[in-house]
């Protein structure tokens, strides 16, 4: 373990937490291994790094919320594979993963037509009373869960959008397709939160892995909105890039 790794993580009063510099043993350990290798027993870490196994399992902890570690109940625990970083950009979820070689799909968990309410219609520039569709979807990458997505579009807008519509392909090209090139800006406000139970479920997460919240409402070249949407993503498995210009 190199100085200037610990060094980096020292506070101001010059203490470094014992699980802290095990953290950071463990991080090496984690390059000879590779990507899918299998951590050693914690009882045999503990040992070989000379410390409580209380000390060991925070530092795993840290380790997996963060995503470098994956936890499976009954075979163990294994190095995980690098977050997957899409950039920001008005593009199609499952084009845009195609392209980094990955295997994108869906699970519909709702499809429903419902009022606007005050807490859509603001966003969507509708009456309150005005219908919308809602539709829920898990998204997943290579088989696992990597967020969930809510998507509020006007009904009177996109009259028959369901129709002929596979619910676990892509939402952004059907409806490119269908209706024509709606989708030119958008404003995105992002977060991190923590779950519902209900989420943390369906994201097959632990309840305490932070999240990151994405909150977009696009809009057309005219300016008029077309679509809200709310995706929560977990955090330990993707990250985000945006290019800036001056």
């Amino acid at each position: 373990m190199t100085v200037d790794t610990v060094r980096g993580g020292v506070p101001e009063n010059g203490r470094i937490p014992k699980h802290y510099v095990i953290k950071n043993r463990l991080i090496e350990l984690l390059a000879e291994l590779g990507e899918g290798g299998l951590l050693p027993a914690e009882r045999d870490l503990a040992a070989a790094y000379g410390v409580a196994r209380s000390t060991l399992r925070q530092a795993i902890s840290e380790l997996t919320m963060e995503g470098r570690l994956q936890a499976y109940r009954g075979r163990g625990t294994f190095v995980a594979p690098p977050k997957l970083i899409q950039p920001l950009a008005l593009h199609s979820y499952t084009e845009a993963l195609r392209e980094m070689g990955r295997r994108p799909s869906r699970r519909v968990i709702t499809v429903e037509t419902v009022a606007a309410g005050e807490r859509h219609s603001a966003d969507l520039a509708i009456d309150p009373s005005a219908e919308v569709l809602h539709l829920e979807r898990v998204l997943l990458v290579d088989g696992e869960p990597l967020g969930l997505e809510s998507t509020y579009m006007p009904a009177a807008r996109f009259p028959g959008l369901m129709d002929g519509f596979d619910a676990t392909g892509s939402l952004y090209q059907h409806v490119v397709e269908r209706y024509g090139p709606v989708y030119a800006t958008a404003t995105e406000h992002i977060e991190t939160v923590l779950a519902t139970p209900r989420e943390a479920m369906l994201l097959s997460a632990n309840p305490a892995q932070p999240m990151i919240l994405m909150r977009r409402v696009s809009a057309d070249p005219h300016g008029a909105p077309v679509e809200r949407a709310r995706s929560l993503y977990r955090g330990d498995r993707i990250g985000f890039v945006t290019r800036l210009t001056a």
